[in-house]
């Protein structure tokens, strides 16, 4: 990896509970890799400089696109906020925290630059890490175009090694990849919305392919596990034959009908007036009917169906 590419967290910060924009989310990135790549570790003084074209340049968008992101991340940072908690020194308890993320930030408009200070809090959280931390190189999340496959990848990456996160609470993961309180309620629409949606970017863009598995309390979903694995360690894709009916798992199909619902080859087959969850449903049904399932062999193929 490169080394003024790399993006690198304290794991308490990577699992905190926040809620940014894709915009905002690339400048932390940027800040934290410009941060990083001073002579010395920066203090509550030092100022960080970001340029459009290094946003255009990193996350391959045009020049005018760079140029709102970077008026948009800057309105929106100086009132952004994470929370995590941390054991209180003094009583023993548990302590939640709430933290900005910049003291100061200033756009300066025909530079096309944004210019931040983090806030003391923030500094040793991306330079003076300890032993507990997340890194990855930039270009794994430079395509991915939604906020919640962005965080996904980070509380993932967390734990590379093993391959698998522990269980998250539902409460806990809906805090931390900064879902609101009023956004998704419904399950199906979590699961549609914010995990298949953030999976589907992930598999597609990143160098990992990931899956989730829920974890139900009765009847009630409560909480989520990710397992994923490196693409380079993943076998080459299943040949399948027009004449084979393919035994699917229930989350291979509610992971392939989502993308396949995506694809704007088959877009023109949705019936009239259905809706993406709609249409993701029928495919999904159709994946499972030996008589229905051949017609979409070419495609799963091509979105890299694998054993």
């Amino acid at each position: 990896m490169s080394d003024n590419q790399i993006v690198t967290k304290a794991n308490k910060l990577t699992s905190a509970s926040y809620s940014l924009g894709v915009a905002e989310q690339r400048v932390i990135i940027l800040a934290i890799i410009e941060a990083r790549s001073q002579q010395r570790m920066i203090d509550a003084r030092g100022v960080l400089r970001i340029k459009a074209k290094s946003y255009q340049d990193n996350f391959k968008v045009e020049k005018h696109t760079a140029y709102e992101a970077l008026k948009s991340a800057a309105t929106g940072l100086f009132e952004a906020s994470f929370k995590y908690k941390s054991i209180d020194e003094i009583t023993g308890k548990p302590k939640d925290n709430v933290v900005r993320w910049v003291q100061k930030i200033a756009y300066i408009d025909d530079a096309g630059t944004v210019e931040l200070q983090f806030t003391d809090e923030v500094i040793p959280l991306i330079t003076r890490l300890s032993k507990e931390y997340t890194e990855y190189e930039l270009k794994q999340v430079s395509e991915l175009q939604s906020e919640y496959a962005i965080r996904l990848y980070e509380l993932m990456i967390q734990w590379k090694s093993v391959g698998k996160t522990q269980q998250i609470l539902l409460d806990d993961l809906r805090n931390q990849l900064g879902v609101k309180p009023d956004q998704y309620k419904a399950m199906c629409n979590f699961k549609a919305r914010v995990l298949d949606h953030g999976i589907n970017q992930i598999n597609n863009h990143t160098d990992i392919i990931a899956e989730y598995e829920q974890h139900k309390t009765g009847r009630k979903v409560t909480g989520f596990t990710f397992r994923f694995r490196s693409k380079q360690a993943v076998s080459k894709p299943k040949q399948v034959s027009n004449n084979d009916f393919i035994k699917m798992t229930d989350k291979q199909i509610a992971v392939f009908s989502n993308k396949l619902a995506q694809l704007p080859a088959l877009g023109s087959k949705a019936p009239v007036g259905a809706s993406t969850d709609d249409y993701t449903s029928i495919i999904a049904q159709d994946l499972r009917d030996k008589t229905k399932q051949k017609q979409y062999h070419k495609y799963l193929k091509k979105l890299g169906y694998r054993l």
